[in-house]
């Protein structure tokens, strides 16, 4: 059977580094960190007491007041997101057929701030039972993509895929793959999460999972260092427009990348803890290399899921120098989370926006936070984590991991668009 090229004709992105998709990735190139102390809630007797937080952020500027009131933060910024890359796309709905566009969304943990504010307000009420009429569709995971379909009248595929922080990559494997199929020609995929609130901060601090460098927010996240202590929680959307290449060159739309394989996996290990062999990330990219037809030496860049985390780093690594052999020294890596911190459920669209992106440009974003002489033995010395300082060097082909609690593991490869 012949599959149908998909190409990305749209990005949107609303991330700790910034409103848009350019300030984001301006800041990515400039190594800025989006992490500082939080200010959703009052975290002064939290362990970690910092967070990589969406600024400045006001919907209203493109949706209604009212319509507001309805829509759990993550709903917020998966709209926001979608706007975005649908301006960005330049699709004229009234032209298209609405039963072959979709949406596929990721999110991992959905309203939680929604459930949060109920059920605080009925703990401190008489036990008698007020909760607000919009609490069930502002919570229940799957509203997102709804209100993307929603808003723009979109009747194809409409599905959310919710698999820890693999969720967003996920979303956009099978976005990719109703294309291919032919079961849709235009999906708008990607990710939102707004996990910045007691129960998330506290939840993490719990399993032991964040960093705890209160004293320096900016420099806590810090991949494949030594001192790393954990990740950094983020929030936000990443969204990508996938299209049939067939119909967007018909329409004349200009074309970000090729989205060319995509491979899922299980570690079948633990509940939250990654094999630490890295078997099921060394499956993943292989499964993703096989489905384009690549041979691991034509990866340019990595982005790797690189937490920041003592033992996924490690797994991750190791799955790499596994894959790629002797090879694995032509390849720059980076983890962006250095910057945008760990977005859960967006951070594979986001990863994935990056990866488009460093096509395009022909710039690896860097990894920051690393000192000098901070260095972690158990990264063998021939893997180039692009410390510090965004590189500039040909990317053809760029792969991104997720990988999600519960062993749950998506690979996407990226080819550059030669017009």
């Amino acid at each position: 059977m012949r599959l149908n090229r998909v190409v990305i004709t749209g990005l949107g992105a609303v991330t700790p580094l910034g409103n848009d998709v350019a300030t984001t990735w301006q800041s990515l190139i400039e190594g800025k960190s989006g992490a500082g102390m939080i200010t959703h809630f009052d975290a002064s007797k939290f362990k970690t007491q910092f967070a990589c937080e969406v600024k400045n952020f006001d919907a209203s500027s493109f949706l209604d007041r009212k319509e507001l009131r309805k829509l759990d933060l993550f709903s917020q910024y998966a709209l926001y997101a979608a706007h975005e890359a649908v301006e960005d796309s330049e699709l004229d709905f009234g032209e298209e057929d609405p039963t072959m566009m979709g949406v596929v969304w990721g999110s991992g943990m959905g309203g939680v701030r929604a459930f949060e504010e109920d059920m605080s307000e009925f703990a401190l009420s008489d036990g008698t039972p007020r909760f607000n009429p919009f609490l069930i569709p502002k919570v229940i995971t799957n509203i997102a993509a709804g209100h993307i379909s929603i808003m723009y009248g979109l009747r194809g595929v409409n599905i959310t895929t919710t698999s820890a922080c693999a969720s967003s990559a996920h979303a956009i494997a099978v976005a990719f793959d109703s294309i291919r199929m032919g079961r849709a020609q235009v999906v708008i995929a990607g990710g939102s999460e707004a996990p910045i609130v007691p129960v998330g901060v506290g939840g993490f601090n719990s399993m032991h999972a964040l960093s705890t460098r209160n004293d320096s927010p900016a420099t806590a996240s810090r991949p494949f260092s030594l001192s790393r202590d954990g990740f950094v929680l983020g929030e936000g959307s990443a969204c990508l427009v996938l299209e049939d290449l067939r119909h967007a060159k018909a329409r004349g739309a200009k074309i970000y990348a090729e989205l060319v394989g995509a491979g899922f996996s299980a570690d079948a290990y633990h509940i939250t803890a990654p094999d630490p062999a890295g078997h099921g990330a060394e499956t993943v990219m292989r499964f993703a290399l096989e489905d384009a037809r690549l041979k691991p030496e034509k990866i340019d860049y990595i982005n790797t899921h690189g937490t920041s985390t003592p033992i996924g780093d490690v797994a991750e690594a190791r799955a790499i120098c596994s894959l790629f052999g002797e090879k694995v020294e032509q390849v720059s890596i980076s983890s962006t989370k250095s910057m945008t911190g760990h977005m859960l459920g967006a951070a594979g669209a986001m990863e994935a926006l990056v990866c488009v992106l460093s096509t395009v440009n022909d710039i690896v974003p860097p990894t920051i936070n690393h000192e000098e002489g901070d260095i972690d033995e158990q990264f063998p010395e021939q893997l180039d984590f692009t410390f510090n300082q965004a590189r500039h060097r040909v990317v053809n082909y760029a792969l991104s991991n997720s990988f999600g609690f519960g062993g749950h593991n998506a690979t996407l490869i990226f080819k550059k668009w030669i017009h």
